[in-house]
């Protein structure tokens, strides 16, 4: 085949996906607005780096050791991870038939019982809004407090001195981790795809920067009886079976956001094939690389007593100097994930951003008109990017008061985030009973798909609970998790604004798919 051959094969199989991408739209009754910059291996690098996973086992790293030890973060991260992937691969299912912005909110509009689907949808929407504002505040603390423990882990000393920080410098920090996000979504808006593939290459790279030091330098590696036998309950809870399962908030964090690709679809060319492949792929990819990365700590970190509660707050930093025999090495480790964390951050925004520009396209928002505006030039919704960070901004000034304020605000997303898997994936099992079933996936799991729908909505309520839960028994206040009634908050606070103003104007999504059945 010639050169010229090639050529017309490929621009006619572009047009057939422009085709498919306009009858998605039409079909789910929204109209064209962003522009469709990604493809498979730009959203691709968009999501992996977005979750981060093998850079935030590193990070959360002090969860699992506290609340399981090394075994337990071995055995809990293989389990997590299998009800994880059931999530994932029913929620590619749904995402295949209906691409959308909206996400959840917008399957559970579709597919619910039709009594509850317009409250529903409406609740699963406040709930994935705030759960991905919350998400971006929570990676730009992150982000800022990483620079804290690196102060702290460099400057101080062995005579007793600590380096001394005030809540309000990481206040400052975590605000200019928003601002880079937000220059990179707006001013930098035209090469967020592009770049999402250098990023892709720096995630992949970085990996193996950080791997191949852990086990080259390592100054004697821990047997094998301590990694696959050893379990710990520094929390002091009542059993070793409930310390792991309160243990493994650290693989649920670093799995958080499985449905990124879905609220970028609308700007994603032949979506309803790409992000189902593309969530599948970011499942595989995450969920190897991070286990890699957590065998490889737990077998070259020394002594769990030495890492577990660090004057830094991050186990990885003494972890990864007693592997290396390096200060300069643990900082270079450490700058590296800042780097991917900084990207992830650009990715979160970019998500928080589009689920509130599609849940206030469907009026379901204070000053919707506002946040569902496309800038003509830029082709995103750049009042959304701009209001996320500035609820960032807003939600970052607490820690000034205190942290674990704060910290009971930015946890929320992960229980925020999951009961929208749940409503979301509950609903389609619904579907899935009617005579008609489902409609047609260009993903499919074919006669597996209940099953792997029940076991994964199963697991999902099983993961949430123990969100909830503080890291050790009997806490302090200060120590206490106040997620549950953040939680409750934000239930509370869309079931009355579903009342007061979502009833009247809310245009729920299946009212306009059905105008184009």
């Amino acid at each position: 085949m010639s050169s010229v051959d090639k050529e017309i094969v490929s621009h006619e199989v572009g047009l057939d996906q422009s085709l498919q991408d306009d009858r998605d739209m039409e079909r789910l009754g929204k109209s064209q607005q962003l522009k469709r910059n990604f493809k498979f291996y730009s959203i691709l690098g968009f999501t992996t780096t977005l979750m981060a996973s093998w850079e935030s086992i590193l990070l959360t790293s002090t969860y699992g050791l506290t609340d399981g030890g090394r075994a337990g973060m071995v055995y809990v991260y293989i389990a997590s991870f299998v009800g994880f992937f059931a999530s994932v691969i029913s929620m590619a299912e749904i995402a295949s038939i209906s691409p959308t912005s909206g996400g959840q909110y917008h399957w559970v509009s579709e597919f619910a019982a039709p009594r509850f689907q317009r409250f529903l949808s409406y609740l699963t929407g406040w709930l994935s809004v705030l759960g991905w504002q919350a998400a971006f505040a929570s990676i730009c603390f992150l982000c800022g407090t990483l620079i804290q423990g690196l102060l702290v882990f460099n400057y101080s000393d062995d005579s007793g001195y600590v380096y001394g920080f005030e809540r309000w410098h990481g206040t400052l920090l975590t605000i200019a981790i928003a601002v880079v996000g937000t220059l990179i979504n707006t001013l930098g808006a035209q090469l967020l795809a592009p770049l999402e593939g250098v990023i892709l290459f720096l995630h992949l790279g970085g990996f193996v920067a950080v791997l191949v030091p852990l086990w080259a330098m390592g100054p004697g590696k821990a047997p094998d009886s301590a990694v696959w036998t050893e379990f710990s309950n520094f929390g002091g809870w009542s059993g070793m079976g409930l310390a792991c399962l309160v243990g493994q908030l650290t693989p649920l964090f670093s799995w958080t956001g499985p449905d990124a690709a879905t609220h970028m679809a609308e700007e994603v060319q032949n979506a309803a094939f790409v992000v189902p492949w593309c969530m599948v792929s970011t499942a595989l990819i995450n969920g190897g690389l991070g286990f890699i990365m957590l065998v490889t700590l737990l077998y070259n970190m020394g002594n769990i007593q030495d890492v577990i509660a660090p004057a830094s707050g991050f186990s990885f930093l003494p972890a990864v100097q007693h592997a290396t025999g390096s200060t300069a090495a643990a900082n270079g480790v450490a700058a590296i994930i800042l780097v991917m964390e900084v990207c992830s951050a650009i990715s979160i925004l970019a998500t928080a951003s589009r689920q509130t520009f599609a849940f206030a396209r469907d009026n379901a928002l204070p000053f919707s008109g506002a946040l569902a505006h496309v800038n003509k030039k830029l082709h995103i919704p750049i009042t959304s990017v701009l209001v996320s960070t500035m609820i960032t901004v807003l939600l970052c000034l607490i820690n000034i008061g205190s942290t674990a304020a704060f910290n009971a605000v930015a946890s929320v997303m992960i229980a925020a985030l999951f009961t929208t898997y749940i409503l979301s994936i509950g609903a389609f099992i619904r579907a899935r009973l009617l005579p008609g079933g489902i409609p047609h996936a260009r993903f499919s799991l074919g006669k597996f798909g209940l099953a792997i729908n029940v076991f994964s909505v199963a697991y999902l309520i099983f993961a949430i609970t123990f969100t909830f839960f503080p890291t050790a028994a009997n806490p302090t206040p200060v120590d206490m998790n106040w997620s549950i009634l953040v939680f409750g908050v934000v239930v509370i606070f869309a079931c009355v604004q579903y009342l007061l103003h979502g009833r009247r104007i809310y245009q729920a999504p299946i009212t306009q798919v059905r105008k184009n059945e």
